[in-house]
């Protein structure tokens, strides 16, 4: 398991938009499971991926919690 943080630019809802284009069905293929505004967790091929985002002054912070996905994980965070 990888848990990682980060800021960005975006508002909580941009994160779980791209996130979603990102692992979702169009991206990785991962399932969504739960959404919400600013909340997405997805599940398979053995694995998961949960991110959560909150409002900041300036944008969000970020948390991703990976399951046999932490490559991907690492990588949709650079790209945020």
């Amino acid at each position: 398991m990888l848990r990682l943080a980060s800021k960005s630019k975006l508002s909580p809802e941009e994160v779980i938009e791209r996130a979603i284009i990102y692992f979702g069905p169009k991206g990785y293929g991962l399932t969504i499971k739960k959404q919400s505004s600013a909340y997405v967790r997805f599940e398979g091929a053995g694995g998961l991926v949960e991110v959560t985002s909150s409002s900041e002054k300036k944008g969000s912070s970020l948390e991703v919690l990976s399951v046999e996905w932490d490559i991907p994980a690492k990588e949709f965070l650079t790209k945020i």
